[in-house]
Formats: C-alpha cells, sequence, structure tokens
C-alpha cells in the first residue's frame, strides 16, 4: 500500500527513513498483546536524512543532515518533561501510545483515500517519517548509518536501563535474562559502564554464543541448568538482574539472582494484566529494589549513546546480524516471532543500503 508522504509540522523534521529495527514490541502491537489504534504504522527506531523541516521551526538539525531517531519522542512541556523525566512524558504516552497521533492530537499519516492512519512513534517503517525535532539527533561522522538506527530503541533502552535505572558502575556484577535484541544491547553497554561480571542467560544456544562474542563474561542455558542456582554458584548474587522477556517466571527467578542490596531493573513488555509473585520479607531484609526502565532520557540520552557509539563503545555493526528489503518486513517479524534472530535485525530502505 502506498500512502501520502508526510509534511512535518513546527518543531518536526521529515526523514527519508534510511533504516528501520525490527523490534519485539512492535511484535507486540502485531500480536495484539498490546492496544494500539489501526491501521498504523509501525516502526520505532530509525536513521534518516533530513529532507523537510516544519515551517517556524528554529533548530540546529538542517535539511541533508544524517539523524537518528528515538522512540521516546517528549513532547518538551508536560510535567514530566519539565524535570528531565523525558522517559515518562505525559503526552507522548496519552497522544501518540494511546491514540497513535502526534502532540497536537493529529497524525502526520493517511491513508490513500484521506482517513486517519495511526503513527507507532513516528511511524518509521516506511520509505519517510515525521518525528519531533526533541527525539533526534545528528549521527556522528565515520558511524555506518544502516546499523545505526538501532541506537534510537536498542541503544536508548539498554542506556537508560544500565546507567539510569541499574546504576550499574565500576566492577559491578549483572545478570541478562534473555539476550536477543534489547538483552544482547545490555551487554556492551554494562561493559561501558565498568560492569566486569556479565552473566547472559537463555535457553537459546545460538543466543549465549552471540553474548560471549558481544562480551559477556559467562553463559547460563537454562534449559539445562537452574537460572537462579547457576547465576549464583558464579557470582554469589549479582548487584543488577536485567529481566528482558517481560515474563512472570523470569521475573520472579531475576529476583532470586540479586545480592544484599541488589536491584532488578524490568525491561520486558508483557501481556496486559502478567504478574509476577515477590516474597516481600526477603525482599525487605536484604535492602533490594525493583526498578522499572522503559527507555532512556531522549534530550540527554540519545547523544550520549550517540557519542558513546562514536567512541566504539556501542558497536551496532557487531549488533545488527540481519538485513531485510522494505518488502520484506513481514518475513523480518515472522522470523522475529520463532526467535530466529539472534542480535538484532533491520529493514532497510533502499536497495543500495
Amino acid at each position: 500500500m502506498t500512502v501520502p508522504t508526510p509534511t512535518p509540522g513546527p518543531d518536526e523534521v521529515l526523514l527519508e527513513v534510511i533504516a528501520c529495527g525490527v523490534c519485539h514490541t512492535d511484535l507486540h502491537v502485531i500480536k495484539g498483546d498490546v492496544a494500539f489504534p489501526r491501521p498504523a504504522v509501525l516502526g520505532h527506531e530509525v536513521s534518516g536524512r533530513v529532507v523537510a523541516i516544519g515551517a517556524d521551526t528554529r533548530s540546529d538539525i538542517s535539511v541533508g543532515d544524517t539523524v537518528v531517531a528515538a522512540f521516546i519522542m517528549p513532547c518538551r512541556h508536560c510535567a514530566q518533561c519539565l524535570r528531565g523525566r523525558d522517559d515518562l512524558c505525559l503526552e507522548f504516552f496519552r497522544r501518540n501510545r494511546l491514540e497513535g497521533t502526534l502532540f497536537d492530537g493529529e497524525s502526520r499519516l493517511r491513508m490513500p483515500d484521506g482517513t486517519f492512519l495511526a503513527m507507532y512513534s513516528m511511524g518509521g517503517l516506511a520509505e519517510y517519517c515525521v518525528v519531533p525535532l526533541s527525539a533526534v539527533t545528528p549521527l556522528p561522522a565515520g558511524l555506518d548509518a544502516v546499523t545505526s538506527c538501532v541506537l534510537g530503541c536498542a541503544g536508548l533502552t539498554s542506556y537508560g536501563a544500565v546507567f539510569r535505572a541499574g546504576e550499574v558502575g565500576e566492577g559491578s556484577s549483572v545478570a541478562i535474562i534473555g539476550v536477543g535484541g534489547v538483552g544482547s544491547s545490555l551487554i556492551p553497554m554494562a561493559r561501558a559502564a565498568g560492569a566486569t561480571s556479565i552473566v547472559a542467560v537463555d535457553i537459546a544456544a545460538d543466543k549465549l554464543e552471540r553474548a560471549r562474542e558481544l562480551g559477556a563474561t559467562a553463559m547460563v542455558d537454562a534449559t539445562a541448568d537452574d537460572p537462579v542456582a547457576a547465576v549464583r554458584a558464579l557470582t554469589g548474587g549479582v548487584d543488577v538482574a536485567f529481566e528482558a522477556l517481560g515474563r512472570a517466571e523470569t521475573f520472579t527467578q531475576a529476583l532470586g539472582m540479586l545480592d544484599d542490596g541488589g536491584r532488578l531493573v524490568a525491561i520486558g513488555i508483557a501481556p496486559a494484566g502478567t504478574t509476577a509473585p515477590i516474597e516481600i520479607t526477603p525482599l525487605v531484609r536484604r535492602g533490594q529494589q525493583i526498578v522499572g526502565s522503559f527507555g532512556g532520557r531522549t534530550r540527554e540520552d540519545l547523544p550520549a549513546v550517540a557519542r558513546l557509539a562514536a567512541a566504539g563503545g556501542f558497536d551496532t555493526a557487531r549488533l545488527v546480524t540481519r538485513r531485510y528489503a522494505l518488502a520484506d518486513a513481514d518475513a523480518a517479524y515472522t522470523a522475529l516471532a520463532r526467535g530466529e534472530i539472534t542480535g538484532r535485525a533491520v529493514i532497510t530502505m533502499q536497495e543500495s543500503a
């Protein structure tokens, strides 16, 4: 289906999309695990070239710049944005995640007959997309524009989880349950933060091998061993456990892996109504914490992620393991649903990309 090329409004840019990441969050929408208006254009992790800027807009971004865009698009004006919590932007979650629009309550997309077409974030699974300026940062010179699209979600999500919610620092020990797309991104991010013990936990041998290649110091096959006992045998209990699957059983396992004073960082999206039992007394006595982390703080953290990538601390070329053409997008999400993708896959919009 061909839809009209969108037009940016004030404080927005129109991107000619270079590449769009293939993310489980989109898959949750496709499967109906996460409610979202339909029809819709998905895709929330993009790199692109600026081809137009909205009227009456003042910015350091210029037409022709290559940029990456974040999946969390802060409005800059709500109470959460004003205190620097872009990851909790009230208008983004109300307007975009509930209604499929931008902050003025309008989508920039239309069906061929002119009727409403929802945007999931910027609706980047297309040749062109509109993004608020608050959610873009220039791509540093020397970085690959195709694989760098993952900076906008995998990079921003792992940065927020590691540096913000997890407070990982020099000498920290961490466990990562689920080393798929985002989970594997946590490995180089934890290394960049100074973690010296990084235990990858999964049920897929290929993903565990990939985790080792990315820098995990130990691997636990949850089909062969009790993952809690195995992690505790390796570390005595970790400072931070990341749960990247959004499942009740792995949430409980992550809690069991913590050392005294440890922190569970939940980043996996679960189907609505999913709950996990927590034994209260050990949580209290051992001074542990449970923290949710949806993503980073876009205006501060997306440029930081780009700088980290430029310095070699977050190598997107190593994280991206598959590339698909736009015409093969359905095959990409089918492979993701089957668990066939290790690391991250991207969809390129140009045959030459």
